[in-house]
């Protein structure tokens, strides 16, 4: 009787995981971080569909070329899933690190009363100390492709929510409200996968140095950016564009050493990629 028991047991939890169909449950691995979300596996549209006989080629030679994109041709790529910070880094989560990294150097703002308040973006910092950040975390900053496809969902939208034009309800820009603002508090105008802020408040540094031509000659599978360069892409726009610099596909780059009031970051990280056994 006892075996019996023991039988029917084991029977029933063998089905209770294999479902009716008999078939294994497929596990969703939750994601290791938190404040994250899971980007998956799959191909986007990146960039403009804007035709390339409306770029102007005198643009080329433009000394301030790196400022311009361009944002042509759009083309598919294909990213492995990963994951994405849902806010840009705050200033108490990066006060959590000055203090255990023992850092000397504050970021440039650090005792401005309007960019210092904790649930704000930090700023003032350069590439480097955000790459640096990231790794404190077991994390890395996006490549341009991966904030691509983070902000633009699961459409080939114009903005985070879609292709209605930018207003205060949605993000922080036009300067209308003088500074950053806490992140997440404008849950209208959030990406599909549920982002905050990918438009608008900072501009975000990516990992990708800068290129005008890359989009020309990138590989289709996760582009890793070029191999060295000048400046450093940022993307999204922030708390002083206009409507036309938040567009998602909006391409802009500045200098490494850069500090300033209008660029923070967001982490990203890799997800464990499936078994081809």
């Amino acid at each position: 009787m006892v075996l019996r028991i023991i039988m029917l047991s084991l029977i029933l939890s063998l089905t209770l995981v294999s479902g009716s169909s008999g078939t294994p449950l497929k596990k969703v691995a939750p994601s290791p971080y938190a404040g994250m979300v899971l980007i998956p596996q799959g191909a986007f549209e990146m960039g403009s569909r804007k035709s390339l006989r409306e770029l102007d080629p005198v643009s080329i030679f433009q000394a301030d070329r790196h400022m311009l994109g361009p944002e042509d041709p759009s083309h598919e790529v294909i990213l492995d899933a990963f994951y994405m910070d849902i806010h840009e880094v705050t200033n108490a989560e990066y006060k959590k690190y000055i203090k255990a990294a023992g850092l000397k150097k504050m970021p440039r703002y650090w005792d401005d009363t309007a960019f210092n308040p904790p649930a704000q973006p930090v700023v003032g910092v350069s590439w480097k100390e955000a790459r640096a950040f990231c790794q404190w975390k077991n994390k890395r900053l996006p490549t341009e492709a991966e904030w691509e496809k983070a902000a633009r969902g699961k459409r080939p939208v114009k903005y985070p929510w879609g292709d209605e034009e930018p207003d205060k309800t949605r993000l922080n820009f036009r300067n209308h409200v003088g500074k950053t603002t806490p992140v997440g508090s404008f849950p209208d105008g959030k990406s599909d996968y549920g982002l905050f802020d990918m438009s608008g408040n900072v501009s975000e540094w990516v990992q990708d140095w800068h290129y005008p031509e890359y989009y020309l000659f990138s590989p289709k599978e996760n582009p890793p950016g070029p191999d060295r360069g000048a400046y450093k892409i940022i993307r999204g726009g922030n708390w002083m564009n206009n409507a036309e610099d938040v567009r998602l596909t909006y391409r802009n780059a500045t200098v490494p050493k850069a500090r300033s009031k209008t660029v923070g970051f967001r982490c990203a990280a890799h997800a464990p990629q499936p078994s081809k056994k």
